[in-house]
């Protein structure tokens, strides 16, 4: 098996089309799709459904890329021994948006040397798509049945409760009634995994606010929050010296967080990265 047929197919996995991968390999999508048809071919199975709009791993497929993810690794290493370069390891990493910064930053900061990281950002439902097209190795999420199908690991476990400016009239109770909230100004984390959840919590309440601000950025958020602009829902591991965190009486989501491997093997699970996020995400 010629090792451009692996490239091919590894490019299309990563890219998530023909023409892209073919872009990323510098061939015409004709010879691409030609060297797919080939692999194919030789493994007597279909690797790819194709849509008009995306492109999908078979079960074979799905099966496929484990090893050639591994021949393709494997090579690598073969020759950096060769040419006496030491070629670092490389971990690709999916990570949940709503996972805060700073935990995610003392997990890179304690990682150590020697290791490579590609970290890609996404929603739920875009972190288990990329490690469910092999375009990365392991993510950073919540954990769910649905993520049953991966090698999964718990990290930890937190609820969600109110971010108020540190100096706010209400920053120092032990809880809140979120009737007691019905004239704060608020803000909307559009990535909340609990968004229907929070939003049901307050018309129930009969608690319908004035809302300042619509944003996918949590630390915007938390610096929009510290500055005064309004309060909000957020998981608890978010923290700031200038926000205060308040308990939301009745309001019990909770969120498990983990790493989800794509490989059914321990490859990763001794990686520098790895083993940080266990430590500062028990902290």
């Amino acid at each position: 098996m010629d090792r451009y047929l692996l490239r091919y197919f590894l490019a299309i996995v990563e890219t998530g089309n023909f023409s892209r991968a073919a872009a990323r390999e510098n061939v015409a999508q004709p010879t691409l799709s030609a060297g797919i048809a080939k692999l194919e071919g030789q493994l007597q199975a279909r690797l790819f459904d194709r849509t008009n709009r995306r492109v999908h791993l078979t079960e074979a497929g799905s099966r496929f890329l484990v090893h050639a993810r591994r021949i393709e690794h494997e090579f690598n290493l073969a020759q950096a021994a060769v040419s006496g370069a030491a070629r670092p390891e490389q971990l690709r990493v999916a990570v949940l948006s709503t996972i805060p910064t700073a935990l995610l930053e003392q997990t890179l900061a304690r990682r150590g040397g020697g290791e490579q990281i590609e970290l890609l950002e996404g929603s739920e439902r875009e972190v288990l798509s990329l490690l469910d097209r092999g375009r990365v190795d392991a993510a950073l999420t919540i954990l769910r049945p649905a993520s049953d199908r991966f090698g999964a690991e718990r990290l930890c476990e937190e609820g969600y409760s109110l971010a108020l400016p540190a100096g706010h009239r209400l920053a120092q109770a032990g809880s809140l009634r979120g009737e007691e909230l019905a004239d704060e100004v608020m803000m909307v984390r559009r990535h909340c995994e609990v968004l229907a959840e929070t939003s049901r919590y307050f018309i129930e309440r009969n608690v319908r606010p004035f809302f300042s601000y619509r944003g996918v950025s949590d630390d915007r958020v938390l610096g929009l929050v510290r500055a005064g602009l309004g309060i909000t829902v957020m998981p608890d591991g978010h923290r700031d010296p200038g926000v205060a965190r308040v308990r939301l009486e009745g309001f019990t989501p909770r969120r498990i967080l983990g790493l989800a491997y794509a490989e059914p093997t321990a490859r990763y699970r001794t990686s520098g990265f790895v083993q940080a996020a266990r430590e500062v995400f028990a902290d």
